[in-house]
């Protein structure tokens, strides 16, 4: 059945969502969220109608403003067209090492995201929880690095610290956007000595965010996924710290 696609194409001052978020509206079900509360529901009404008329297209900038009974004051500019599915933009891809509690963690929160497209990888195929990403099972997880996209994210949490110290090494030997791995201040010490003398520049060890996490929302394991996450999508490689050893 033919849907009606809302893109929110142009934003000013305060809004509920940014620039290129999409939603999908049929007659009896939705897909997506552009937010806003009312703003939303006119927009799907909108749609409804549309549906109703068999309009194909429709564009609008909506103030939101006391007319639309809120105090947002920005505005955004909508358009509504004929579609069957939303344009998602290529999500980024993510590698993560080890099915751990944060490991696990670290799923639950990314996963749910739609920007992140993950790769999980262990050694067993029992230590996997079910999920709906992509899992990996490697004997040497250090092997499957040559693999990954140039542009991923890599966190690496084994439950071996010298599975994590092989992942860091191969790693820096493989294009990549970010890598963070969980550890101490103590063991990224004893990694930074052990990464310099396997070859390793000190601008290429300094790529290796760790300690990974918000010490500031505690060890627990989705504490931790929390800061990674927040981290990452703000884009702050650097802002992702935790005390867990």
């Amino acid at each position: 059945m033919t849907a009606i696609r809302i893109t929110v194409t142009k934003t000013a001052g305060s809004v509920p969502r940014e620039a290129g978020t999409q939603m999908l509206v049929w007659a009896d079900r939705i897909e997506g969220t552009i937010g806003g509360g009312t703003l939303e529901w006119e927009a799907m009404a909108e749609a409804r109608r549309m549906l109703r008329d068999g309009r194909k297209t429709h564009q609008a900038r909506i103030p939101l403003g006391p007319a639309m009974g809120q105090c947002c004051g920005g505005s955004v500019s909508l358009l509504w067209e004929e579609a069957e599915v939303m344009q998602v933009p290529p999500a980024q891809p993510l590698w993560i090492y080890g099915a751990g509690h944060v490991g696990r963690a670290l799923v639950n929160v990314m996963g749910a995201l739609p920007d992140f497209d993950i790769t999980w990888v262990d050694t067993d195929a029992d230590r996997f929880p079910e999920t709906n990403v992509t899992t990996l099972v490697a004997i040497n997880p250090a092997r499957v690095v040559r693999h990954a996209p140039t542009n991923a994210d890599h966190l690496i949490l084994t439950y071996s610290h010298e599975m994590d110290l092989a992942l860091c090494h191969a790693v820096l030997g493989h294009d990549f956007h970010s890598v963070g791995l969980i550890g101490s201040a103590t063991k990224w010490a004893r990694f930074k000595t052990r990464l310099a003398a396997l070859g390793h520049s000190p601008a290429q060890i300094s790529r290796i965010a760790c300690p990974i996490g918000d010490p500031s929302l505690g060890k627990h394991p989705t504490a931790i996924a929390l800061g990674v996450a927040t981290a990452m999508i703000s884009g702050g490689k650097r802002a992702t710290k935790d005390r867990t050893a």
